[in-house]
């Protein structure tokens, strides 16, 4: 048996307390293959939640691209290699011409971090707009963007939170559009102006609400008027996993300016990178002289490759569309059956459901831990975010298919038939 308690210990010991894990009891996980996850003690989970491993955990043929560079060479880019040429230049054919070059990077924290410096260097401004409910990662610069943990001190005065959407609360493109003028007015105001607005197009973390055709298109309007750009940020809805398009900015009809890629991009590698215009990509490295010992180096590059490679010969993004479709089907049909099931909704291998207590759709958020927790005990890994946290985020890797769909329902049917519901 896995000794979860001593594992623990050792963690608060070694790395410190109020290290983030999943569940009330963490897994201890040592094998993953596909679709799938073993603990210590040999029980078999299907992964619905990581988006890391996009193409499948340990897929053979990112495993063998890593090993194969791995043991020719690894160094930086202050070396010439053509691994980072080749990838860049195979990764922009998928964007709009507009978006033509790119910055290497580890992390999407630190994607982010340079886009919202790049998007200050090519405007001039200084201001930063983003929804009260996003995730954008960690530096200081870019932990600033998010709510949930306040920094120490108080926000920048060059940031701005808008109201996030809101599928069930507040369904129109308008009134985020008003949240972002008023951004805008109240950064001009205090001689900030405005750098950009950043937004995950899929707004994962804000509850991936459904958004009309054009809901966007006010607020980046507004944000251009005011002589700053759009970051859309692709971590999560990027790779093809929306099934319908390669990009979320795609799927909601905008080009923007910059777009920050992190965790599927290398299947696990640690590799990231900034896609933009030539010229607003000079004016960061004009402005910082920026550079990044790994980022870029011929082993991620090798990783990152194959990715694309993998996405493109096994048909991932038709079967992200197709099994997706077929999933959040047999999902509504449990909606027919559970009135607390309040929407069903997503795209592609990204989907969900929002959990209400009563009729004026307030949110279930501990029916919904409950309802994860009961889905852990039969083997299905998956986990919450949005208002409350109370819409279940299922985003498998890629390699998911209808059989998994229908064991993913089947046992979602049985845990809330079991699990009551109460505040």
């Amino acid at each position: 048996m896995a000794d979860i308690a001593g594992l623990m210990a050792r963690r608060e010991a070694l790395l410190g307390p109020n290290v983030a894990a999943f569940y009330n009891e963490p897994l201890h996980i040592v094998k993953g293959d596909g679709v799938w996850l073993w603990d210590a003690d040999g029980r078999r989970y299907l992964d619905c939640y990581n988006n890391v491993p996009h193409v499948g955990h340990c897929h053979p043929k990112v495993v063998e691209a890593i090993a194969v560079q791995a043991a020719t060479l690894n160094t930086h880019t202050r070396y010439l290699h053509e691994g980072i040429l080749d990838y860049v230049e195979k990764l922009v054919a998928r964007f709009d011409a507009s978006l033509s070059a790119a910055i290497m990077v580890c992390t999407g924290s630190e994607a982010n971090d340079i886009a919202l410096r790049m998007a200050q260097a090519a405007t001039g401004h200084t201001g930063i707009i983003a929804t009260d409910m996003t995730y954008h990662g960690n530096t200081a610069l870019v932990s600033q963007l998010s709510t949930r943990k306040p920094p120490i001190g108080g926000f920048a005065a060059n940031l701005r939170h808008a109201p996030a959407p809101d599928a069930l609360r507040r369904p129109s493109g308008d009134s985020f559009a008003e949240g972002v003028t008023a951004s805008i007015a109240s950064l001009a105001a205090e001689g900030f102006g405005t750098a950009c607005l950043i937004v995950d197009p899929f707004f994962a973390n804000e509850g991936f609400p459904t958004l009309q055709p054009g809901f966007l298109d006010q607020a980046v309007a507004a944000v251009r008027e005011a002589g700053g750009i759009i970051i859309a940020d692709e971590v999560q809805p990027g790779f093809g996993r929306i099934g319908t398009h390669w990009w979320g900015h795609e799927k909601v009809g905008i080009t923007p300016e910059i777009v920050t890629l992190g965790k599927p991009m290398g299947n696990g590698h640690p590799v990231a990178a900034v896609v933009a215009g030539h010229e607003t990509l000079s004016a960061f490295r004009n402005a910082f002289g920026y550079f990044n010992t790994f980022g870029g180096n011929p082993v991620s590059c090798a990783a990152a490759m194959a990715v694309l490679e993998v996405i493109e010969t096994e048909g991932l993004v038709e079967n992200a569309r197709e099994v997706g479709a077929y999933a959040r089907e047999r999902m509504r049909a449990l909606a027919g059956k559970y009135p607390f099931i309040a929407d069903v909704r997503g795209s592609g291998l990204f989907f969900g459901a929002e959990m209400v207590l009563d009729d004026t759709n307030t949110p279930a958020g501990n029916f919904t831990a409950r309802v994860v927790e009961g889905m852990k005990a039969r083997g299905i890994l998956l986990n919450r975010l949005g208002k409350d946290y109370a819409t279940l985020k299922i985003r498998p890797p890629m390699v998911f298919s209808r059989e998994n769909a229908d064991l993913l329902v089947d046992t979602l049917d049985a845990v809330l038939a079991e699990t009551p519901l109460v505040p």
